[in-house]
């Protein structure tokens, strides 16, 4: 099945090596999303290993999940804490639960993830359907730049070792948004691919499928910290209310 196509490809992929060191550190999300939600029930969309969820259930709020991959939900389940956890296995763009919930967010620009424009919308509709009166939809991507395009469809080393290489390509649909990147290795035991795809979108973008939800933005910085979001901000941390 294409990756275009099959929301659990990631996590088969991946799952195995997400919490390597060398990922994004979740301490400044977890503070920031810990004072949105107070002691209220809150929703992780494609809820992966838990290193935000665990955390921010730690603070207080009732945090429930979903999650594509069994195999992520597996490796949450494996870590202290992580049983307690309610997560449904689905597409997070249909959002398999019911709430209300005061609070639901999406990290390290899994909207992206989403790769067809019509699932994008769906993920926003659907979240509208589960949040209180009110309710916050937080989102963190990055802003799309494009000088990286081609800069990122040349052929890129990735990594060399004694006993792999491994080298990562891209292939950009300008029109669609998307991209398709292939990550190469090889090693003793053969050739191995790790495809990925994200659908991306400009901030203006994110707003107008939002609105169309009934959402309206009410906060936007350029990172978890609360930094002014500005013309030359390379991601952003916003904020929409529901109404």
């Amino acid at each position: 099945m294409s990756v275009f196509d099959d929301p659990g490809h990631f996590g088969r992929l991946w799952a195995d090596t997400y919490d390597e060191p060398g990922n994004p550190d979740p301490t400044a999300a977890v503070a920031f999303l810990a004072d949105l939600a107070g002691d209220g029930r809150v929703l992780e969309l494609a809820i992966g290993t838990g290193r935000v969820a665990l955390a921010l259930a730690a603070r207080g709020p009732a945090v429930e999940g979903v999650e594509a991959s069994p195999e992520m939900v597996g490796n949450l389940r494996a870590k202290p804490g992580g049983d307690t956890i309610p997560v449904a296995i689905g597409d997070m763009a249909d959002v398999p639960v019911s709430g209300p919930y005061r609070m639901a967010y999406l990290v390290f620009n899994t909207l992206f993830n989403l790769v067809k424009a019509e699932r994008q919308a769906d993920c926003f509709r659907n979240v509208a359907r589960v949040l209180e009166p009110g309710g916050a939809f937080v989102i963190e991507a990055f802003v799309p730049d494009p000088a990286d395009f081609d800069r990122n469809e040349r052929v890129q080393p990735w990594s060399v070792t004694e006993d792999s290489a491994a080298i990562r390509l891209h292939r950009y649909d300008r029109e669609a948004q998307t991209f398709l990147r292939q990550t190469v290795t090889f090693d003793g035991t053969g050739v191995h691919l790790h495809p990925f795809a994200m659908r991306y979108m400009w901030p203006h973008q994110i707003d107008e499928l939002a609105e169309r939800a009934g959402f309206c933005l009410a906060e936007r910085y350029a990172d978890w910290d609360r930094t002014p979001f500005g013309r030359d901000s390379t991601s952003h941390v916003s904020v929409y209310r529901l109404g």
